[in-house]
């Protein structure tokens, strides 16, 4: 069976025997065009199931209402979350989305960047790959503001960059925990990163270590576990706690959470009686595992909902100021079964 062929208004024209121009004001209802005329050109393209190109149509305007989006590890709940409140904004607003994963590759990110631009999109909302933050080459970002097509960072964002960002508070997640770490007894208190190239991983590290000082406790190196595809996180944990005496765990990300926990409580260890968790990402795992994992909650959805909204915003107030602003968005500890009660 033969596909059929998406009619268009110059088949409306023919039809009828009129120009473009005319089944356009006709189709757009103008009053330019008498009523019998417009009924028949109306009731025509229903009938044959027109459909408008909204694409040609934005071109004429000089927009394409579409935003590219860029997000480094699509397998984060946290990544998804964010994507869930760009979604939702773009949708009200009238914007379509084309999204790729830059899997925390630079050349992923690159390429994706040069796939979109040709899509002849309005911007980009992205969040930086890991491998980009590790070889500091912001070239492409800079490159595509040089074009006049505007970004929003958002989570991970450098300043090498002048953009639009929206951020969270990582530094002061980091610390509240820490601190809260200190507030229920524990002394000993380790940190698992498999972030530690990120901005968001440094920033992290920078607030845990802030508490300990502030409460006179010295940082020990060896507390501070660097996970990565070198460093094993079983074996790294297992060393770890067959050599030092640990009271607590600061997880920067989900995914290391629930691994964490898994690993201390198959060495025997009581959850949050010998050993406390905290993890950073309010995502589903740490509330279904058990128990349930205390976490720093990012509002990934707000912060999706906010990035959209600033880019939209440039790109519909033509007469925008230049300068470029950064939100922050602050965490909150949600607690759970993975920590002591703080006794006052």
């Amino acid at each position: 069976m033969s596909k059929k062929k998406r009619i268009t208004l110059k088949d409306i024209a023919n039809e009828f025997n009129v120009s473009i121009a005319t089944v356009s004001k006709a189709l757009n209802d103008s009053h330019e065009i008498s009523s019998k005329t417009k009924l028949k050109i109306q009731e025509y393209a229903q009938e044959h199931h027109y459909k408008p190109n909204s694409l040609a149509l934005n071109l004429k305007n000089r927009k394409t209402k579409t935003i590219g989006v860029i997000i480094p590890n699509f397998l984060n709940h946290f990544f998804t979350k964010v994507f869930v409140g760009i979604e939702k904004i773009a949708t009200q607003k009238g914007y379509n989305l084309i999204t790729c994963i830059s899997n925390e590759s630079y050349e992923k990110e690159v390429s994706a960047m040069e796939l979109l631009k040709n899509s002849a999109l309005d911007g980009f909302i992205l969040s930086i790959a890991e491998e980009t933050q590790i070889k500091q080459n912001f070239d492409h970002f800079q490159n595509t503001i040089n074009q006049g097509i505007p970004i929003v960072m958002f989570d991970r964002v450098t300043e090498e960059i002048e953009c639009d960002k929206v951020i969270v508070n990582d530094k002061e997640g980091a610390y509240n925990a820490t601190k809260y770490f200190i507030e229920t007894g524990c002394k000993n208190i380790a940190l698992v990163s498999n972030i530690h190239n990120t901005s968001v991983g440094k920033l992290r590290l920078e607030g845990y270590k802030k508490a300990l000082n502030e409460a006179g406790i010295l940082i020990d190196d060896a507390l501070i576990l660097k996970v990565d595809e070198f460093n094993n996180i079983d074996t790294s944990l297992k060393i770890l706690l067959g050599s030092r005496k640990v009271d607590a765990m600061l997880c920067l990300e989900e995914d290391s959470a629930v691994n964490t926990l898994r690993i201390v409580q198959s060495q025997g260890y009581k959850v949050p009686d010998d050993i406390s968790i905290i993890g950073f990402t309010n995502g589903v795992l740490p509330r279904h595992v058990t128990p349930a994992i205390t976490t720093i909650s990012q509002h990934g959805i707000y912060l999706g909902e906010t990035a959209t909204r600033m880019l939209i915003d440039k790109l519909e107030n033509e007469d925008s100021e230049t300068s470029h602003t950064t939100k922050v968005i602050k965490t909150n500890l949600i607690e759970r079964n993975t920590t002591l009660p703080i006794h006052y």
